[in-house]
């Protein structure tokens, strides 16, 4: 069975940094993009990043780009999402995901395989 583990997520005020973490087990990182969503009270959803190790390929929604940095270990099956700046916007619960990718896909519009747990990230004003 594929598990996804995130942990990493807290209270921090505007403007700080949290860094998420997403151990997963149960499939090979060479036929998987590892990804992150969130979603705040009362809205969809969102996608904000993916990665494909295996074509060293990264995708940012608008919301996150130049603020958010995504990650792997391999080694570790551990994906990061290094957050900075951040906003009280940004609150939200944080979930990571899988996708099977092939080169060329669309990391944007990817089609979710296994959800981790979420974690909730909180940014006060």
């Amino acid at each position: 069975d594929v598990q996804l583990q995130a942990s990493g997520g807290g209270l921090v005020q505007a403007g700080g940094s949290l860094r998420l973490s997403c151990t997963a087990s149960g499939l090979d990182f060479e036929y998987y993009a590892i990804g992150w969503f969130r979603q705040a009270p009362g809205k969809e959803r969102e996608g904000i990043s993916w990665i494909s190790s295996t074509y060293d390929i990264t995708y940012y929604a608008e919301s996150v780009k130049d603020r958010f940095t995504i990650s792997s270990d391999n080694g570790k099956n551990t994906v990061y999402l290094q957050m900075n700046s951040l906003k009280p916007e940004d609150t939200a619960v944080y979930y990571c995901a899988t996708t099977f990718y092939r080169y060329g896909d669309s990391l944007g519009e990817a089609i979710v395989d296994h959800w981790g747990q979420g974690t909730l990230v909180t940014v006060s004003s």
